[in-house]
C-alpha cells in the first residue's frame, strides 16, 4: 500500500519565526542556521523560504557548495570550517564563509595561495570547550588573521567577525551564560570586530548577547529552544507536522498483549487503532506507552512498543475512530517537544531523523 506517512512543511510559519527573531534582536542581522538538511526540513526549501535572511550557515562544505549550486547568493558561513588546502580552495571558488577555531586553520590561510580572499569568523571557546580557540588565544590569533588580509598575503576579506557558542543558554536559569559572555567580552576587549554570540535560546533570554549578528536555528523551525517550554510559550509556530492514518482498528480482550515483546497488555476489552508510521519513518522506538497521538484532534495515547512500520493507539475514548482518520504525530495541535520528552530526547533529534520515507508536502 501507498506509505501514508507525511511532514508537512508550513513556509508561511518559517517566515513568521524569522520575523520573531528580527522582533527580538532588532538591531542584528540574522544568519538563520540551516544545517542537518535545514533540521530535518528540507535545505533548499528552507533556504528559498527564508530568503529574507541576511545569511545561511551551514556544517559541512557540501551543504555550502549545493546551496551556491542553487542559486542561492547570500554570505553562507560553514560552521565548522575548512580541514585542508583542497577544501580552503574550494571555499574561496564558491565564495564561502569559514569559522576558524583552530591554530592549524590560521597555518594553512598563511601558506596557501588563493584566487580570492575569504571572509572568516574566529571562533572563541569561552566554555562550551567543543570548537574555538583559547580565550587566552584570542587575540594572538585575530592578528594573525589580520595579517593574512594585508596587501602581502590578501587571502583573509578585510571584515573579520568573532563568534563564540553558548552550552547551557537552553536553561534561562543557568549562569553560564552569563560567564560566558564575560569571558567572550575580556577576550575580545582589544580586538576592533563584529561579534556573533546568541543562538535561539540567547536571542529570546538574552538581550545583552544580540551583537551585529544572531544564529537562530531551532526556534526558525517552531520550536521552542528552552528545556521547560513548548513554542507557543514563546510566539513561535510549528513548521512541520508529522501525520498519516489509521490502516485498521482491532477489538481485543482483556489481558491480550500486544506488539513486539507483549510489553502493553490490555486492562480491558478494548479497541485498538493502528497507524501506519514507525521507527523505519523516524518515529522514535522509545517513546513510551502514554505517548499522545492525535486523531481527529483528540489525543489518544500510544500503546505497545513502537515498531518498524506501524504502532498502536488506545481508543477507548474515541469510538467515533474509523480506517483512514488522520494521525498527528507531532506538529500543529501537537508539540514536538512533547513528543521528545516522552522519548527522553530532544525535539532536534525528532525533526532531524524523520526518513526519506516519509512523503514531504509544502503549504504556502
Amino acid at each position: 500500500m501507498t506509505r501514508a506517512a507525511t511532514a508537512t512543511i508550513d513556509l508561511q510559519a518559517l517566515q513568521y519565526n524569522l520575523q520573531r527573531v528580527r522582533e527580538s534582536a532588532a538591531n542584528a542581522r540574522v544568519i538563520s542556521v540551516i544545517k542537518a538538511n535545514g533540521y530535518g526540513h528540507g535545505m533548499l526549501r528552507v533556504a528559498e523560504a527564508l530568503s529574507s535572511s541576511d545569511a545561511f550557515a551551514v556544517a559541512k562544505i557540501e551543504e555550502a557548495v549545493t546551496l551556491r549550486e542553487a542559486g542561492i547568493t547570500q554570505p553562507i558561513l560553514l560552521l565548522e570550517g575548512f580541514a585542508d588546502a583542497t577544501e580552503l580552495a574550494l571555499l574561496a571558488q564558491h565564495a564561502i564563509d569559514a569559522v576558524i577555531h583552530h591554530q592549524a586553520q590560521i597555518t594553512l590561510l598563511e601558506q596557501t595561495p588563493l584566487a580570492s580572499p575569504l571572509k572568516v569568523w574566529l571562533k572563541i571557546d569561552t566554555g562550551m570547550h567543543r570548537l574555538g580557540v583559547n580565550v587566552d588565544d584570542a587575540l594572538t590569533s585575530y592578528r594573525r588573521l589580520q595579517a593574512c588580509a594585508s596587501q602581502a598575503c590578501a587571502n583573509v576579506a578585510d571584515e573579520i567577525v568573532v563568534m563564540s557558542h553558548f552550552a547551557n543558554a537552553d536553561d534561562r536559569s543557568d549562569p553560564s551564560t552569563a560567564a560566558q559572555l564575560k569571558q567572550f567580552n575580556l577576550a575580545t576587549a582589544e580586538i576592533d570586530a563584529a561579534h556573533s554570540l546568541a543562538n535561539s535560546a540567547a536571542i529570546l533570554a538574552h538581550k545583552e548577547s544580540h551583537a551585529a549578528w544572531v544564529r537562530p536555528g531551532i526556534m526558525l523551525y517552531g520550536v521552542s529552544p528552552f528545556i521547560d517550554a513548548v513554542a507557543a510559550d514563546d510566539r513561535l509556530k510549528a513548521v512541520m507536522t508529522l501525520s498519516s492514518k489509521l490502516i485498521a482498528i482491532n477489538h481485543y480482550k482483556k489481558g491480550d498483549a500486544l506488539g513486539y515483546g507483549g510489553s502493553w497488555c490490555c486492562p480491558e476489552d478494548m479497541s485498538v487503532g493502528v497507524v501506519a508510521i514507525g521507527y523505519g519513518d523516524g518515529y522514535p522506538r522509545a517513546a513510551r506507552a502514554g505517548t499522545p497521538v492525535l486523531i481527529n484532534g483528540q489525543r489518544v495515547p500510544l500503546v505497545g512498543r513502537v515498531s518498524m512500520d506501524m504502532l498502536c493507539v488506545d481508543l477507548r475514548q474515541l469510538p467515533a475512530a474509523a480506517i483512514g482518520d488522520r494521525a498527528v504525530l507531532w506538529g500543529a495541535g501537537l508539540p514536538v517537544e512533547e513528543i521528545a520528552q516522552c522519548a527522553n530526547t530532544i525535539p532536534y533529534e525528532l525533526l532531524c531523523r524523520v526518513t526519506q520515507r516519509v512523503q514531504f508536502t509544502e503549504i504556502e
